[in-house]
């Protein structure tokens, strides 16, 4: 009997700890960013740095997997201005290496220089309360900061 409530007991606590994972609010981003300058050693500089990189890396994995999809979406039974747009499409992706996330780092950009974008736009109070998920703030100033050039896709 005890080792059936033993076994729920650890079963339930299993459970719970699947469903704690929550985002990351933007306000907590702050609270690590905020000792980025002072000292990007720090543990919370290092958590600021390596949150952003995960992002960046999210992103362009994530793109990688849609190209892909669409990729052989098209390939199944593409017409010739369909095969155009997929070849079109695949030079924009190797130029930029995100696409579908719309921004584009081009020749690769030091993750430091990222990193001072991203922390100098938390210093913004409104930005930061206008987005309350760290997610989309980081997204928001990556598109800001690093527009793709559509004048560059010809």
């Amino acid at each position: 009997m005890y080792r059936v409530l033993i076994l729920c007991g650890i079963a339930v606590l299993a459970a719970s700890d699947a469903d704690a994972v929550e985002a990351l609010s933007t306000e907590e981003l702050v609270s690590h960013c905020i000792y980025y300058e002072e000292d990007p050693e720090s543990v919370d500089g290092v958590f600021c740095v390596r949150y952003i990189q995960g992002f960046i890396d999210g992103a362009v994995a994530t793109d990688e997997r849609v190209t892909k999809n669409v990729s052989a979406e098209y390939e199944r039974s593409e017409s010739f201005s369909q095969r155009a747009t997929r070849t079109r499409l695949g030079s924009r992706i190797e130029r930029f290496e995100t696409y579908y996330a719309e921004f584009c780092l081009g020749e690769p950009v030091p993750l430091k220089t990222v990193v001072e974008l991203v922390v100098a736009d938390l210093e913004n109070a409104n930005r930061v309360a206008n987005q309350p998920l760290a997610r989309d703030f980081v997204y928001a100033t990556l598109r800001t900061q690093f527009p793709c050039d559509a004048a560059g896709d010809e």
